[in-house]
């Protein structure tokens, strides 16, 4: 039997990076998020973010594409979100790009860490500056605008 360990640092973030997901109901996003992580043969390990955007890092399952996976995370988790407007406003969608790293186990708990101080990690450093200094480090091309 094949053994695959495909893991992914992504991040999406909504679209135009405006502040849409709220505090108070973010945990029932990435609920219904995790729902179809699970549903697609994928593992989350963590996820979490702020209002303009989220990280998530992933076992990505052998069947899929990342491609496959992030459209459909992103299109279900999208329309989801605006069938709930009790919860999610503002929200509009998520933007047009995603930001996806593979990564090692060995950069595992690191990158749970990262994950789980978002909130910490955005009091003192913007988005943008954020994913400008990540692409940077992994070969890619930061795009500043949606």
């Amino acid at each position: 039997m094949s053994t695959v360990k495909s893991l992914y640092h992504i991040v999406i973030n909504t679209k135009n990076r405006e502040m849409t997901i709220p505090e108070e109901s973010k945990r029932e996003l990435y609920a219904y998020m995790h729902g179809i992580i699970k549903n697609s043969g994928c593992t989350l390990i963590r996820m979490n973010g702020i209002p303009n955007h989220i990280h998530l890092l992933v076992d990505l399952s052998s069947q899929l594409s990342l491609s496959q996976f992030m459209h459909n995370l992103k299109r279900s988790s999208s329309i989801w979100a605006k069938k709930r407007s009790d919860l999610f406003p503002d929200f509009v969608g998520w933007g047009k790009e995603y930001y996806a790293f593979s990564c090692s186990m060995g950069q595992k708990d690191a990158i749970v860490e990262y994950i789980k101080n978002q909130e910490a990690h955005h009091g003192v450093v913007p988005f943008d500056k954020e994913m400008g200094e990540m692409t940077t480090d992994n070969g890619c091309e930061f795009h500043v605008y949606d």
